[in-house]
Formats: structure tokens, C-alpha cells, sequence
């Protein structure tokens, strides 16, 4: 079954494509604005526009950077939290508050942050992260390099921390928890397979991957 699952995973692919572009058929029409988002971003900087501020719930990590994101994949993880798909009760009340327009405008500032474009091959992983990368077909999705998602809703992960990346794996396999824990059918076949020692590995790789990701630093008093 091991075996087959990166078969599986490609099979998949387009069901979750399609996922995405129902998120982004709710939002239609709406066309971010990279000033508007600027103001609304007040509520993210005490926490994302802080290099290497830390979050505690559930565990002691760094937020995660997400200037240099695309827009499509910042709404799309907004309004996972928004619905519950995504259980931070931090996140998930604040993306509750947010209209389709907010979510634009944000995606739209956040993605404005980009300035680089990383290779367009990764750094060689080590035997054992290269077959735990094979085995989870985490290109598939999510590029050559981990910077070029095959679909704009999908995350860019080249880069990311690593304490993040491995919260954010664990999260996938959570079951039956009110705060803690993310649905996602794809990812979570595909992150239960691992150990966590096997996460922290994937993790530790794809961090130091070249990537295009990055926290602008802003004051909390603008």
C-alpha cells in the first residue's frame, strides 16, 4: 500500500484541484487590492511580521512566513480556517471575521512581498529525506523545487521553518480534536505514514531548501 500511495497521490491531484477552484468560484470577482490589504494586515503583523516570533499552541514553533505566498493559496488557507478545516482557535477566529474581500486583499498584499525566485532545482536531500520525499510525492504538488505548486491554492514550502512544517504535518493526522488538527484527505494519507521522527526529517530538508518565502519585519505601531 506504502508503495502505491505516490500513484494514489498523482490520481488525487486533480480531485483536490477541483477543491481549489471551488474556493476560488466562491470568491469570483473578487480582485484583491495590495494597499487595502496593508491596513487589514494590522491583525497578522504581532504575530507574522515578526522574524522568528513564536507561537505556543500546541507546541512552541515559529510562525510560519508567509510574505512571498501566492494570493490564491493565502485565501485558500484563510478560509480553512474560517470553515474549521483548520482547528487553530487563533487563526480560526480571526479568519471568521474576514469577508471574501478581506481575504483578497490580504492575499493580494502578502503576495506582493515576493521578491525572489528560487532555482529551479532544490539542494540535493540526504539519502534518507530523498526517499521520504519519493515516498509522500510532496513534488507532485508542490513543485520541483517547493516553491512552484502545481496549483496557486497549494502552499509553497521551500524554505519554511522547519518547527513549522512538522506542526503542520502532525496537524494532518489529528483526529476527533476540537482545536487541534487540519482535514485534509490527501495530506492526511499521506502524513500518516510517517513517523514523527520521519517529519522532523522531511521538515529539517525542506528548510533548508532555497525558497522564495520571508517575514517582513513591520511595527506593531504604524
Amino acid at each position: 500500500m506504502i508503495q502505491l500511495l505516490p500513484t494514489i497521490v498523482r490520481s488525487l491531484v486533480a480531485v483536490a484541484t477541483f477543491s481549489a477552484v471551488t474556493v476560488a468560484a466562491h470568491a469570483q470577482g473578487v480582485t484583491g487590492d495590495v494597499q487595502a490589504g496593508h491596513k487589514k494586515a494590522e491583525m497578522c503583523i504581532g504575530c507574522h511580521g515578526i522574524p522568528g516570533y513564536q507561537n505556543s499552541f500546541p507546541e512552541i514553533h515559529k510562525v510560519p512566513m508567509i510574505s512571498g505566498q501566492s494570493d490564491k493559496y493565502i485565501v485558500s488557507a484563510l478560509t480553512a480556517y474560517k470553515k474549521g478545516d483548520r482547528k487553530h482557535p487563533t487563526m480560526r477566529g480571526i479568519a471568521g471575521s474576514l469577508s471574501d474581500q478581506d481575504m483578497a486583499d490580504l492575499g493580494a498584499f502578502y503576495a506582493s512581498q515576493a521578491d525572489k525566485t528560487a532555482a529551479d532545482a532544490p539542494r540535493t536531500a540526504s539519502t534518507a529525506a530523498a526517499a521520504l520525499i519519493e515516498k509522500g510525492a510532496c513534488a507532485s504538488c508542490h513543485g520541483a523545487n517547493f516553491s512552484k505548486p502545481i496549483d496557486p491554492s497549494y502552499p509553497k514550502i521551500g524554505g519554511q521553518h522547519a518547527d513549522y512544517l512538522y506542526f503542520a504535518l502532525k496537524a494532518y493526522t489529528v483526529e476527533g480534536n476540537k482545536v487541534v488538527g487540519r482535514s485534509n484527505g490527501i495530506m492526511a494519507g499521506i502524513a500518516k505514514q510517517y513517523t514523527h521522527s520521519e517529519m522532523r526529517e522531511i521538515a529539517k530538508y525542506l528548510s533548508t531548501v532555497e525558497g522564495e518565502l520571508k517575514t517582513v519585519p513591520q511595527s506593531r505601531f504604524r
